[in-house]
This record gives structure tokens, sequence and C-alpha cells, in this order.
């Protein structure tokens, strides 16, 4: 994670851009690996740590219609959430995770290692949901690996 963190750091630093990170169910894990990277000032504006629904609102703005429509752990929260951290933040591109960590808290629909990620940048949002296998740190730490790669997707035009 920490190799990743630098070569984001350096992509980041290149291209003149700023992170934000917006994260649930790895409760600030992504903004902690982005800020270990000597430099981060130049290229990290903020992380938001929103666990709760209210916080997601409050700090984000996702809609409450949102999270009642799609639950919290959903691409449209995702979404959300990754459009709230540019809004409310000096960014260029944001990235969110929410998800079920476990080791309880799943459902049939949404079972444990059920993530959603969205990444914000230039207008366009993308998510995408992901179902990773192992305890609650394995899930958190493929989540955090995944939430960095997409970064260099999304700074990659992809």
């Amino acid at each position: 994670m920490d190799e990743l963190a630098k070569r984001l750091g350096v992509r980041l630093k290149g291209a003149r851009e700023i992170l934000a990170t917006a994260e649930s169910c790895t409760g600030g894990w992504v903004a902690q690996v982005v800020t270990s990277a000597a430099g981060s000032s130049a290229w990290f504006d903020r992380g938001f740590v929103t666990y709760s629904n209210e916080a997601k609102q409050e700090l984000l703005g996702v809609r409450a219609e949102t999270l009642s429509a799609h639950g919290s752990v959903s691409e449209e929260t995702a979404r959300e959430m990754a459009r709230g951290a540019l809004e409310r933040s000096k960014a260029t591109v944001a990235v969110s995770i929410t998800g079920v960590a476990g080791p309880t808290g799943g459902t049939p629909e949404k079972p444990v290692g059920t993530v959603c990620f969205a990444w914000a940048r230039d207008g366009a949002v993308r998510s995408e949901t992901r179902r990773f296998a192992g305890d609650r740190e394995g899930i958190r730490r493929q989540s955090v690996i995944l939430a960095l790669e997409g970064v260099l997707r999304a700074l990659e035009g992809g």
C-alpha cells in the first residue's frame, strides 16, 4: 500500500491534482495511507470519515432519499459521497468507499465483503461494487488498495 500511495502521490503532484477521500467502512485508512507518503501535503486536501448515515448527510450532502431508497452500502450513496467530497474541499479528484467489512452487518443482498466505491473528477463519477473475501481487516485492506488503484485510473481518464 505504501508503494501504491507513493506512486499515486507522484502522479497527483505531476498532474497538479488534489485528492480528497470520503470513507465509511475503511474508517480513514485511505487517508492514513496517502498521508504516510512524504510530501502528501502538496496533493492531499482532506479526508472525510462518515461512518454513520447522519455523517454522510451532514458532511457530504448525501440525500436522505438516496439512503432510504438504496441504503448506505450502494453505488448511489458512494457516488454522492464522492461528489460531496469534491464540493466540500479544494480537491480535483475524490474517492469514496462504503461497505460491509464484517464480521456482522451483512444481509443476503449485501453480504459481508460487499464494498461500493466511487471516483469523481472533472464532473464525471465512476462507481463499482466488489465482494471481497476474508476477515474484517482483509476486506478493509483490499478496499484501500482498490480505492487507490481507482484514483490512478481516474487520473488516466479511465
